[in-house]
């Protein structure tokens, strides 16, 4: 009996052990990821996961790798855009992995890889434009760099599904050249409206010119309407207009030479 406890005593250590090595080789990987195994180096042919996986320790390593949506934050660039317009301009990268394996083993860091591809991309690509199709045109070169980046990422697994420009920086100058002009454009449109109102208002008149002249009564009516508006606001001095032709004809009576 003695024996068979001593025997026991030994052996207890020995299961805990075990107990201990085949707890770390479980691991539980959520759904949106899916581990990588190495086992003596060579990787596996099918990642593994969701769910509880087993890794053999210590012959085997299992590198976890993350499927949802990044959002990589593009620090702000120093940009000289083809019209010498120096600037900074910052970006947002949405990117996810589409193939574990590839992302481990065709780069070493596909995070860190995709950060500078965006980067660079980012400089090259905006500084062959003007400043005024940086500003007006900010979707289409969102498009042009989402297709460079993403052609460059695709070796690694990694699928770009979306660039977009976050923020331009102008210089002060640049900021005070474009208030003027915007000033100078608004004045321009002010003043073409108001040309073509003096247009429009001279038609109108000529117009009605045209069909009071066919009956000179209709001359006398636009005269009484009008000194009825000028008695409604009481106005203590009224002026009564007179005919051209009257006047016309007291210069002739004027101008006539005595016999």
């Amino acid at each position: 009996m003695q024996e068979l406890i001593a025997g026991l005593g030994c052996i207890g250590p020995i299961i805990i052990v075990v107990i201990i090595w085949l707890a770390a080789c479980i691991r539980v990987v959520n759904e949106y990821e899916r581990a990588v195994i190495f086992t003596l180096g060579k990787v596996g042919q099918v990642p593994k996961g969701p769910g509880l996986i087993f890794v053999l320790r210590p012959f085997q390593r299992a590198v976890v790798v993350s499927l949802r949506t990044v959002v990589l934050d593009v620090p702000s660039q120093d940009i000289i855009t083809r019209d010498n317009v120096s600037l900074k301009v910052s970006a947002v990268v949405y990117f996810r992995v589409l193939n574990a394996q590839q992302a481990i083993l065709g780069v070493e860091n596909y995070y860190y890889a995709t950060s500078q591809i965006a980067q660079t991309t980012l400089r090259s690509v905006l500084g062959e434009v003007s400043l005024d199709e940086l500003l007006a045109e900010r979707e289409k070169l969102s498009i042009r760099l989402r297709e460079i980046i993403d052609t460059s990422t695709e070796p690694w697994g990694v699928e770009v599904t979306s660039v977009e420009l976050k923020s331009v920086d102008l210089p002060e100058q640049i900021q005070r050249a474009m208030g003027k002009q915007a000033e100078a454009e608004r004045e321009k449109r002010a003043k073409v409206i108001a040309a073509e109102g003096e247009l429009l208002a001279s038609q109108q008149l000529l117009e009605a010119a045209n069909k009071i002249s066919q009956n000179p009564v209709a001359i006398q009516m636009r005269y009484l309407q009008t000194l009825a508006e000028i008695a409604v606001e009481k106005n203590s001095t009224i002026v009564f207009p007179l005919p051209v032709e009257l006047l016309r004809l007291i210069d002739r009576i004027s101008l006539k030479p005595e016999v």
